[in-house]
């Protein structure tokens, strides 16, 4: 874990300047915050919360992905864009310095997605550390449905290794490269 949060602290230094032009981008294209916190959960269910960039109007309420019907009104002008390369995700380093995520692991739900909680937890996923990036979201991100993720989750927990780790780093490189499994 203290490997996981020094790299973590080692790769927010080195792309620190990347993450300075992102933010005077979204300042300009929509003002403050330019991060924002959101309620997940966690480790055993417990609630933390989770850095992204800001890529959405403010005001705009916690909603799950799949539940957003006309997801353009709700952008910025730059919002799709981060979204499509998974850039919003970047300050989720802050959480894995402080140890509330790691890399590789299922992505943390947010608090009011009851349905997919109940189910992680009778499959015992809520065992595991939040992920950055995870097997369900290379096999289909936003196109899955909440079992089909739960599956996608559970197969991670039964075969998570170092090996695994690394595959599904190389292929979220490659499906973000391709802007692969992103409805909006």
């Amino acid at each position: 874990m203290i490997i996981t949060r020094l790299f973590g602290l080692i790769l927010a230094i080195v792309i620190s300047p990347f993450l300075f032009m992102v933010s005077v981008i979204i300042y300009f294209d929509g003002g403050r915050p330019i991060i924002f916190k959101q309620k997940r959960v966690g480790v055993r269910n417990e609630l933390f919360k989770v850095y992204k960039f800001r890529t959405m109007k403010n005001g705009i309420p916690d909603i799950p992905t799949h539940l957003v019907e006309s997801p353009d009104s709700l952008y910025t002008k730059i919002g799709p864009l981060l979204r499509k390369l998974s850039i919003d995700e970047l300050p989720q380093l802050i959480n894995i310095i402080r140890g509330e995520m790691v890399f590789v692991g299922p992505r943390p739900a947010l608090y009011n997605q009851n349905d997919l909680i109940e189910l992680r937890t009778q499959v015992g996923i809520d065992r595991l550390m939040p992920g950055v990036t995870g097997w369900a979201q290379i096999n289909g991100r936003d196109e899955l449905s909440i079992s089909e993720k739960v599956q996608y989750d559970e197969y991670y927990l039964i075969n998570h290794s170092l090996f695994f780790d690394l595959k599904i780093v190389a292929l979220t490189i490659l499906r973000v490269a391709g802007m692969k499994g992103i409805s909006h």
